[in-house]
């Protein structure tokens, strides 16, 4: 919860809860964009995600629930390396 995280392929607009009007002929979210893990939930066996977009001031744009496989964790810090 609250990681940062980059999509990993382009996003359809139909898979988007897109909050801001002007937005609503966005075709998609381009991977590589940037979002906040705000909800994490399990549908059956799998886990999801809900993923909030914003832009640089903090204005939510879009949303999206994301299985892990789409989306890669951000790190900030080098996590300690384990030696084989």
């Amino acid at each position: 919860l609250l990681d940062t995280v980059a999509i990993l392929k382009d996003l359809p607009s139909d898979r988007l809860t897109l909050v801001e009007s002007e937005l609503a002929t966005m075709e998609q979210l381009p991977s590589g964009l940037v979002g906040t893990i705000v909800h994490v939930y399990n549908q059956g066996s799998n886990e999801h995600y809900v993923v909030e977009f914003a832009d640089a001031q903090g204005c939510e744009y879009a949303m999206a629930t994301l299985e892990k496989t789409e989306f890669l964790v951000l790190q900030h810090e080098l996590v300690e390396v384990q030696r084989a």
